[in-house]
């Protein structure tokens, strides 16, 4: 428990080498996070009825506030 900082230095330091073989930079504009996630997210929506469920849960929120 003692060693944390040694280790996380090696787990940093791994982290920069995988970036630095794979070409990645390690940011990403939250536009393109958001354009590459919505369809997948759209299909769980559609496959698992995902709209009711979200529905139903803004209104019992609704009516636990008071609204």
């Amino acid at each position: 428990m003692a060693d944390t900082a040694t280790r996380t230095v090696i787990r940093t330091q791994g982290r920069k080498a995988y970036a630095a073989f794979s070409g990645q930079s390690g940011t990403r504009h939250p536009l393109v996070a958001t354009a590459m996630v919505l369809p997948l997210a759209a299909l769980l929506v559609v496959v698992f009825g995902g709209w009711d469920a979200v529905v139903a849960q803004a209104s019992s929120v609704g009516v636990m506030l008071g609204r």
